[in-house]
Parts: structure tokens; C-alpha cells; sequence
């Protein structure tokens, strides 16, 4: 797409893609809510394809206190999820940490099977935005479109997804400088939080995890350590994946670019600005 076929684009769509915390979120809503539709990937993921699961997981635990257990099972009383685009714990309640039961962990089979239900619901939701590309101009009447799409979309491993994506939006990839990747890692280790992980590296980052801590189990782990040790070394293992979705298929710009917007002028000026660097670039 050329800077003026972007200008002119009547019904614009955009996906951002970055990791968790780099800014997509701030940054779709200072685009102006009446004009752009704004379409949270987890969200989708929450609310649609892991309602059921997040919501027994719940129950699960409310069937141990006995108050709640004979109140819940006399149908008394119903639990729901209270999920929002500004609150999305209760989806990251549901991935939970890999670790000792004692300290809050996840035995490992159930956190992989909780982690394997999460990335296919991860792929219904990016492949269910071509159809909220419709909804949202047809029944809603918003002009423009942006998904924000949670950060672990580059480990899909799906090219189908991706290209689908690509077909029908334009993928802008907020890249996080060396200095905001150290913010999110001092983030991460005041506050760790679950994440979603590619199985395979995972295990291999568990394995490691285990010889250096000379651990038997990952039943042993305590889970707040293990997620500050191995999130930086999920941005290393993410970096690349992005800028390959991003050369392939998109524009990068940098967080500090996407910080500095202040409104939908400024993201308009941004993106075509970086559709001219990319094209003098490849030329």
C-alpha cells in the first residue's frame, strides 16, 4: 500500500501487534471511539472461545469453601465473569503459573492443557476479525477498524492466520526499543503476571529452568521466580518472530512513535509516514 492509497482508504483497518505492555492498547484509544471500532483480541478470547473454561475454573475453587458449595449446587447462587477490555484478569486467572500447588502453581499437564486451549482460542479470535471488519461498518456504522491483538499472536505458528490478517488489515508492529524492553522485564518482576507460551518453548525453558535451580519437578517451582526468569527470555524468543511478521507482511514503528500520538491525526501521520520510510527502504 502506498502513502496515498493509505490516505485514501475509505474504511481503514489496522492490526497492532507488539508484546504485552509495549502500548497497543493505549494507543487504539486515542483513536476516537465514535469513528474506529476497536476489537481487543483477548477480549474475544475471554469472552467467547474460554467464557466456559475460566468460568469453572472459578467454580472449581468456590467448590472448596463449603458455604459456597452447597449454595452453588442448590443453583442459590451463579458465578460469571466480569470481563473487560480494561480487565482482563480473569483470563489471566485462567492461564495461572506453572509451580508448587502451595504457593499458588499449576501442576505443568494441566498449565499446558489451560495453554493449548488458549492458543486456538487465540486463532478463532484473529481469524474472527475479517467478520468484525463487516459487523462493525454494517450493523454499528464505524468507518474504521483496528485490532488490537494480544502479544502472543507471533507464536501461533498459523501462517494462515497471519496472511488472513494481512489480507484484510494493516499490520503495524509497535517494536519496543532496548530500553522499553527492560521496562517491561522491571514490570514483569515487580508484578509477574501468567502469560501465554508456544509449547516447545516452554519445555524448553522449563527444562533449563529445572538443571539450573536443580530441581526435581516442576511441582518445586515456586511460580512468581520462575515467570521473572523466563520472561526475558520470552521477549529475546519474540523479537524476531515479530519483525518477520512485520517484513513480511507490515510497518514497524517504534513505541516511543506510538507513545507520542495524541490523536487519530497524529497515528494517520505516523502510518504514512512509515509507509514512506519502508518503501524508500525497500526501493
Amino acid at each position: 500500500m502506498t502513502r496515498g492509497e493509505f490516505l485514501q482508504w475509505e474504511h481503514k483497518a489496522v492490526t497492532l501487534l507488539g508484546m504485552s505492555g509495549v502500548g497497543k492498547t493505549t494507543l487504539a484509544h486515542k483513536l476516537p471511539k465514535t469513528d474506529w471500532f476497536h476489537y481487543s483480541g483477548d477480549y474475544r478470547i475471554g469472552t467467547r472461545y474460554l467464557a466456559e473454561p475460566i468460568v469453572d475454573n472459578v467454580k472449581r475453587e468456590a467448590m472448596q469453601v463449603p458455604f459456597l458449595r452447597g449454595l452453588l449446587c442448590s443453583d442459590s447462587i451463579y458465578i460469571c465473569s466480569n470481563i473487560t477490555i480494561h480487565n482482563l484478569e480473569p483470563l489471566s486467572t485462567f492461564l495461572g503459573k506453572v509451580g508448587d500447588p502451595e504457593k499458588g502453581g499449576i501442576a505443568c499437564e494441566e498449565f499446558l492443557a489451560r495453554q493449548r486451549l488458549h492458543h486456538d482460542a487465540e486463532i478463532h479470535a484473529m481469524r474472527d476479525v475479517v467478520e468484525f471488519i463487516g459487523k462493525a461498518r454494517d450493523i454499528y456504522g464505524y468507518n474504521h477498524f483496528v485490532n488490537d491483538a494480544g502479544g502472543s499472536v507471533c507464536e501461533l505458528d498459523d501462517p494462515e492466520t497471519i496472511e488472513l490478517l494481512a489480507a484484510h488489515t494493516m499490520i503495524v508492529y509497535i517494536r519496543a526499543e532496548a530500553d522499553m524492553e527492560q521496562e517491561l522485564i522491571r514490570r514483569q518482576k515487580i508484578h509477574p503476571k501468567p502469560l501465554y507460551y508456544s509449547e516447545a518453548f516452554f519445555r524448553r525453558a522449563l527444562a533449563r529452568y529445572l538443571e539450573v535451580e536443580c530441581l526435581d519437578s516442576a511441582d518445586a517451582i515456586d511460580p512468581d521466580r520462575f515467570v521473572r526468569w523466563i520472561f526475558p527470555r520470552l521477549v529475546e524468543y519474540r523479537r524476531p518472530r515479530y519483525e518477520n511478521i512485520a517484513s513480511a507482511y507490515g510497518y514497524t514503528v517504534t513505541a516511543a512513535e506510538a507513545e507520542s500520538v495524541r490523536d487519530e491525526q497524529d497515528f494517520i501521520d505516523l502510518v504514512a509516514r512509515t509507509i514512506d520510510v519502508t518503501t524508500s527502504a525497500v526501493a
